[in-house]
């Protein structure tokens, strides 16, 4: 049974850290009786480290009753995911995460681990490895990883920190809705664009739209449609 947060941003503007998020996941993880967070910080924002980015979710969590650990720590990095009841995986650069999951033959286990129950939570990068692949990304594709493949744990992709057109913007490079249309003019799986602040509740079968925004929907030949929040995208 899935238990996800899926997630545009870790931080809406103005507010501390995961802030927003943490009453969800403090929730999920008390249901559960879970203590332990394993961090996966592989996407590197600002290419800062590892134990830097960890740092940064432990001080987030410092005070809950979660206790935050970086998969990087472990000898076994494989042997901590299967293990690991809750997994945190953080934004920055997909490519960079996406390479490092294959790399270290991470990115399967990971989706068993999705499907067997383990508590998930994606912000940005962290949210775009949950789809089918990573061909949705924002991101500047600064390393090459051995497949775009991802997780597939929802059956469509995630376009996260979606940004609506600026009509007063004299900036004359395509929009969002553009960039998703040239995608579908290739592949026809659906894409959802996700505004800062919205995350995805994925409980078993239902995936269900949370927060004040409305979310966008694309697919191949069709005209976009806005969804509210409570919209339930399993039926996708």
């Amino acid at each position: 049974m899935r238990n996800m947060i899926i997630a545009s941003t870790s931080t809406i503007h103005g507010t501390d850290y995961l802030s927003y998020l943490l009453p969800e996941i403090s929730a999920a993880c008390k249901e559960k009786q879970i203590t332990d967070l394993l961090f996966i910080p592989y996407a590197r924002p600002g290419a800062m480290s590892h134990d830097e980015y960890t740092l940064k979710v432990k001080t987030a969590f410092a005070n809950t009753d979660t206790e935050v650990k970086g998969i990087h720590e472990f000898a076994d990095p494989k042997q901590a995911l299967e293990d690991a009841k809750a997994i945190f995986t953080g934004g920055g650069n997909t490519f960079v995460l996406v390479k490092m999951l294959h790399d270290l033959n991470l990115m399967v286990p990971l989706r068993k681990k999705m499907y067997d129950g383990a508590i998930y939570i994606g912000t940005s990068a962290g949210s775009n490895i949950c789809g089918l692949n990573m061909r949705n990304t924002n991101d500047m594709p600064i390393v090459m990883p051995s497949s775009f493949k991802t997780t597939g744990a929802i059956g469509y992709n995630i376009n996260a920190h979606y940004l609506d057109p600026d009509p007063s913007s004299t900036h004359m490079g395509e929009t969002r809705e553009q960039r998703i249309k040239e995608f579908h003019a290739y592949n026809s799986l659906p894409v959802v664009g996700l505004r800062e602040g919205s995350y995805i509740r994925v409980e078993g079968k239902e995936e269900i739209l949370c927060g004040n925004l409305t979310a966008r929907i694309f697919k191949k030949d069709q005209i976009a449609i806005e969804v509210a929040t409570g919209y339930n995208f399993a039926q996708l």
